[in-house]
């Protein structure tokens, strides 16, 4: 049996993925995405995002999401509902394997599958996402001005987190399993200098509390590592800052990672090192981890793709079939 050769795979259909799909339908590419086991990435448990352009009043994460989605189908993008289980970049054209369909083969493929946060793996942690729990200060810390917030984590994460969240918050509990630290000395030197912020060791959030309702989260209840006891602690709003997993165990061991996971690609650009194999969003960005910025990026990934495509067409290296 023939089978057809994509100009495109798009593994993931978040911002990222998703403005691939955009740009490189656009570019008549006729792109392909592959869902992924969250379509819609990290936005879909996003409620309130103010601070994507475009929208002054805002919008809601999966309201986002599917915009973006009916956009990228406008111009003939063909979404799979699947899963990517690996990608084989051995030879030409690439063959995308899934979990319940048959293979795609591609000629270039754009591995945009984001990232995960790590949860504490409490069932009102995840019950409450949304309504006061979140994985990132920098998308919601604005809706906690002159609230009382906490912070669970150790490393430089929580303290960038909570130092962060001291211009908008009143108070800042930063929470930690234990009675000391393994941030940076200069960020832990920032962090526990800041008036606003107050350390509580030897703790874990056993649960998070809300209003009836689960309307919003009223506090946590705290269990102490060392006695066993618990106490609750009013808060108005719980961020989760134990680190993200990026999404790459499909190409973990055919595309370079740095020692946390994520892809790496070359300079000012989205090419990793495999030609026709290309990177966009928080599958290699730990640093920004933002709507826009993963946009960005797939708007990369797609005129990279492209033009890689001409060139290789123009030289006659594309199969027609397989």
């Amino acid at each position: 049996m023939v089978a057809s050769i994509h100009n495109v795979v798009i593994v993931g259909s978040g911002p990222a993925g998703l403005t691939a799909a955009i740009y490189a339908g656009r570019a008549n590419l006729n792109p392909v995405v592959v869902d992924g086991i969250q379509p819609g990435g990290q936005l879909m448990i996003t409620s309130d995002v103010e601070n994507f352009p475009g929208f002054p009043d805002g919008i809601e994460g999966p309201e986002l999401m599917d915009l973006m989605r009916r956009q990228a189908a406008r111009f003939n993008t063909t979404f799979v509902e699947d899963e990517v289980t690996s990608v084989e970049v051995n030879k030409r054209p690439f063959k995308v394997n899934l979990g319940s369909t048959d293979p795609l083969y591609a000629h270039s493929v754009i591995i945009a599958s984001g990232a995960s946060a790590r949860w504490i793996g409490i069932e009102s942690e995840k019950r409450l996402q949304g309504r006061g729990v979140s994985a990132c200060a920098t998308c919601d810390g604005f809706f906690f001005r002159e609230k009382v917030v906490a912070v669970v984590g150790g490393g430089d994460t929580a303290m960038e987190e909570a130092s962060y969240l001291t211009r908008h918050a009143s108070k800042v509990y930063l929470i930690h399993r234990r009675d000391a630290f393994r941030a940076s000395k200069i960020m832990q030197d920032r962090c526990l200098s800041n008036p606003k912020i107050e350390v509580i060791y030897n703790s874990v959030v056993d649960e998070v509390l809300a209003a009836p309702g689960d309307t919003h989260v009223t506090g946590l209840r705290l269990k102490d590592t060392t006695s066993g006891s618990t106490r609750e602690l009013p808060v108005d709003g719980l961020f989760i800052a134990i680190g993200h997993e990026p999404n790459t165990k499909i190409v973990r061991d055919i595309l370079r990672t740095d020692d946390n996971g994520y892809l790496l690609h070359q300079p000012d650009s989205s090419y990793t090192d495999i030609p026709g194999v290309f990177v966009a969003g928080d599958v290699h960005d730990h640093h920004y981890r933002q709507a826009i910025t993963a946009a960005g990026a797939g708007c990369m990934a797609a005129i990279d793709a492209e033009r890689w495509l001409e060139a290789e067409a123009h030289d006659g290296k594309l199969a027609k079939s397989v």
